[in-house]
């Protein structure tokens, strides 16, 4: 759940042309070219997922919401079976705004769109990116219908994780993170949409960049596609790998990174019951947090390769 002063009135200003062809048009001009094939997909000996979401010690309605889609089936060039996953999660904004209007809709029409367009391949990179446009659209349009102005805009992030075996594609928008953790550590792979980041990358100090906030820079719904911009990325999974996609109720305050070995490194141990590790962080992320709604999605995966 966001506050309404935590979006920016008017999103960071960008070239809204290509050409003489708008970024939709070529966006959508991209994402109709051949699937771009990746190098072969290794095969996974497990895939598990779960899925948590808990209103906070201080909000009254939980306006998070996620998603997780997860097969198991047998192709011909893989009998001894073929994983695939599409995992969702987003945070709405605007309280009495109807957060949790924009945050549903958004992760549904982004489950039907991906679903739809996922054949044997993942969708492209633009395709993902398509995807994060189409949702922006249908949040939007329902603020149009309802004349929506101002902070009376509803809005939401998104992160999503899309898995094929041992790839991984993903894309987000606003502060709702992407975690990669491994035997090496926790990585954060996204950067937060909000106003802070964006003085840190135009050369502010970080001192500087706290005067700016947490407001956001970038959300689903509440402006044309034009300034959204999402920017996929694909990886490749070659050893035990943990991914947690989380609204900021549990990344605030460093949460993560400051309990990643007492919560998260035991997530790695096959062992261990995923849901029960989730559940503890979801605890500590109440005690230690509790301000805002907090939503988790744990993704494990291990590599054909991998030791037992």
């Amino acid at each position: 759940m966001k506050d309404n002063n935590q979006l920016l009135t008017h999103p960071q200003k960008s070239t809204p042309k290509m050409g003489s062809v708008s970024y939709q048009e070529a966006l959508k001009k991209w994402s109709e070219r051949p699937t771009q094939l990746l190098s072969s997909s290794q095969s996974l000996s497990s895939l598990e997922s779960i899925g948590r979401t808990d209103v906070g010690r201080e909000r009254t309605h939980n306006e998070d919401y996620f998603s997780i889609d997860q097969q198991h089936f047998c192709t011909p060039d893989l009998p001894d079976g073929s994983y695939r996953g599409l995992y969702i999660l987003c945070d709405g904004m605007g309280g009495m705004a109807k957060g949790e209007v924009a945050s549903e809709l958004a992760t549904k029409t982004l489950r039907s769109y991906l679903n739809s367009r996922w054949q044997r391949h993942l969708p492209t990179e633009i395709g993902l990116e398509l995807a994060m446009n189409t949702a922006n659209k249908a949040v939007y349009e329902r603020n149009q219908r309802e004349q929506r102005a101002g902070s009376g805009r509803m809005g939401t992030t998104a992160v999503v994780v899309m898995v094929n075996n041992s790839h991984i594609r993903y894309v987000h928008i606003g502060d709702s993170r992407l975690y990669r953790l491994t035997r090496k550590g926790l990585q954060q792979l996204t950067t937060d949409h909000n106003a802070y980041q964006r003085a840190l990358q135009r050369g502010y100090s970080l001192e500087e960049a706290q005067a700016y906030g947490p407001q956001l820079t970038k959300a689903l719904g509440p402006w044309s596609g034009e300034s959204l911009r999402p920017q996929s990325q694909t990886l490749a999974v070659e050893e035990d790998t943990v991914f947690l996609l989380c609204s900021d109720g549990l990344s605030d305050h460093d949460l993560l990174e400051n309990h990643t070995h007492s919560h998260l490194m035991g997530l790695l141990d096959f062992r261990t019951d995923l849901a029960h590790g989730i559940d503890q962080l979801m605890t500590l992320a109440n005690q230690k947090n509790g301000h805002d709604n907090i939503t988790a999605v744990a993704v494990r995966l291990r590599p054909q390769q991998s030791s037992v």
